[in-house]
């Protein structure tokens, strides 16, 4: 709950509470979505500095790359392909 703590307090939702409300409301999602990538400016200098989608999967759970958790590593990778595909864009 950290990071939907914080997003609620800046965004105006009790994201501790009820942190399900960030799938389930579609503008909050949004607002989170956003909240995030503007305060990790690790995630937009990855991946427009030729980091690739990886860079962004260390900037949101650097865990991950570290062989923390290779399904999620792997799942993220997949619907990432999947978008790109959906969108007609090279993954990278």
């Amino acid at each position: 709950n950290f990071n939907y703590g914080a997003a609620g307090q800046a965004i105006g939702f009790d994201g501790l509470n009820n942190p399900e409300i960030v799938a389930q409301d579609k503008d909050i999602s949004f607002k989170t979505a956003v909240w995030f990538w503007m305060l990790n400016s690790n995630c937009h200098r990855g991946i427009t500095a030729d980091g690739g989608f990886g860079s962004t999967i260390r900037a949101i759970n650097s865990i991950e790359c570290n062989g923390g958790n290779p399904g999620a590593v792997q799942s993220r990778v997949s619907f990432y392909q999947r978008f790109c595909q959906q969108f007609g864009v090279d993954p990278g």
